[in-house]
């Protein structure tokens, strides 16, 4: 049998929303066998070059670090399984939801849901269009296979891995040291449009960049709350509850969001 992980941070402020969330995952795991692993207490601590940083100084000094970063320590287990998940603390899975980890093949590295690939509302396709053109135009070493929509993008917050092949990639690096890449240090820094970038612009740009086999998993695996349509949204497996001001009371009446979505409220 195959060694699987589910791989999410929590750290920071406590929220019933990411509790529920994340209750959700425990339960998804123990149903197909599956570790879960939540990271509760910042263990990168990577930090911007503060003598060049965009990024809102105040921010950074009060906590020290950017927890957006903090996820890529799942990189460290990557020689204890088989394959690895990397999931979101406010993404929900549901009781109904099938073993992701059989929909990414072994010839492939890496697997995400492209967001141009969802079912969108006009207003959020317009959002990708304008988010593709600020973060990724300019990064014109690579193919974003652009579209009518734009760049083929990855939304981060659900990404599989095939373990041993992912690695290769890697070069060995610790996570740390893999942040660390001269590459990487813009991104960062947080220079130009990436002042407000996540992980999510670095990571698209390298595994464009190094050519690993990747896979473009369905738009179920990933969807994104109020960014695609009302019919769609009952057909999804995971929902990522990405934008607070969305959601009932910015997401702490719990009942009321889960029974918007059709999932037990328990």
């Amino acid at each position: 049998m195959s060694r699987r992980m589910i791989y999410q941070v929590y750290v920071g402020q406590a929220s019933a929303l990411y509790d529920r969330c994340v209750a959700s995952v425990a339960s998804y795991c123990d149903r197909h066998h599956i570790t879960h692993i939540v990271q509760r207490e910042p263990v990168l601590r990577i930090r911007p070059d503060m003598t060049r940083t965009l990024r809102s100084r105040e921010a950074v000094e009060r906590l020290g670090y950017l927890p957006i970063f903090e996820k890529e320590n799942a990189f460290a287990y990557l020689d204890q399984y088989d394959q690895i998940a990397i999931v979101d603390s406010d993404i929900l899975i549901r009781s109904t939801a099938p073993d992701i980890f059989d929909h990414l093949p072994v010839t492939y590295a890496f697997g995400a849901v492209a967001e141009r690939d969802l079912p969108c509302t006009a207003k959020h396709a317009s959002k990708i269009t304008k988010y593709s053109r600020s973060a990724f135009g300019q990064l014109t070493d690579v193919d974003w296979s652009w579209n009518n929509l734009g760049a083929e993008f990855y939304n981060m917050g659900m990404m599989v891995i095939n373990s041993s092949m992912f690695a290769s990639y890697l070069e060995g690096q610790t996570p740390a040291q893999f942040l660390g890449r001269p590459e990487f240090k813009d991104f960062i820094d947080g220079m130009g449009f990436f002042r407000w970038s996540t992980d999510q612009m670095l990571l698209n740009w390298w595994v464009k960049k190094t050519g690993m086999p990747r896979k473009n998993l369905d738009w179920r695996w990933n969807t994104l709350y109020k960014a695609v349509t009302d019919d769609s949204l009952p057909q999804a497996h995971f929902v990522h509850f990405f934008l607070k001001d969305l959601l009932p009371a910015r997401g702490e009446n719990v009942d009321q969001l889960m029974q918007i979505i059709g999932e037990s409220a328990s």
